[in-house]
């Protein structure tokens, strides 16, 4: 891998992402919603804005396509998590954003190990299940700093449109990945195939 993959801005952008996730949680420990708050919104900004990067300045690199999901990943499971634990989210929310999470990044390495498969770019169900897993912790949050009812009917609105989108989405991620195999498997050579099957 080339060090100028890691030097490019929208990569950057990426890591100091990832840097943000153990400040954050130190705030939500303390106590300090507002600045945890705070550091959240600067992390989200910065994962629209190395997309925006990537494309205006052709800076897009196998790197950064398997980075930036990690990065949202570690990101909002960690939120999830640490906010169930501080009793801020209904654990079930936690489990299963955690579960999806581990068992797409587990599955996305076993297939690139044993097939070469690495094109998994997000459906439009993951896209909507990013978005309201963004939302809800942003939401859950500001509740805690501000207990308005509306805050609170938001914070449940997309809660709940989270529990469902990581349902939907994980099923259509099995699908792909099913779809992705049959395909590989066609792809191959005759005796590729059989010795495939054979294994």
């Amino acid at each position: 891998m080339r060090l100028s993959q890691i030097l490019t801005a929208p990569n950057q952008l990426t890591l100091l992402r990832m840097v943000f996730v153990p400040f954050i949680v130190i705030e939500l420990v303390e106590g300090r919603y507002f600045w945890a708050l705070a550091l959240f919104v600067i992390a989200g900004f910065s994962d629209g804005l190395d997309g925006l990067l990537a494309r205006k300045l052709h800076q897009q690199t196998l790197l950064g396509q398997y980075l930036d999901p990690i990065a949202d990943k570690l990101l909002l499971s960690t939120m999830f998590l640490v906010l169930s634990i501080l009793h801020r989210i209904p654990w079930k929310f936690a489990v299963l954003v955690f579960s999806r999470d581990i068992s797409i990044l587990a599955a996305s390495a076993v297939l690139f190990a044993i097939a070469g498969l690495r094109d998994f770019r997000p459906s439009i169900f993951g896209k909507a299940n990013t978005f309201s897993q963004i939302a809800a912790v942003f939401f859950v949050m500001l509740f805690s700093i501000r207990p308005m009812r509306w805050i609170w009917i938001t914070r449940t609105v997309f809660l709940r449109a989270t529990f469902a989108f990581t349902i939907i989405s994980a099923l259509h991620y099995v699908f792909l990945v099913q779809h992705r195999l049959r395909a590989h498997t066609h792809a191959l050579p005759p005796h590729s195939s059989s010795d495939l099957s054979a294994s």
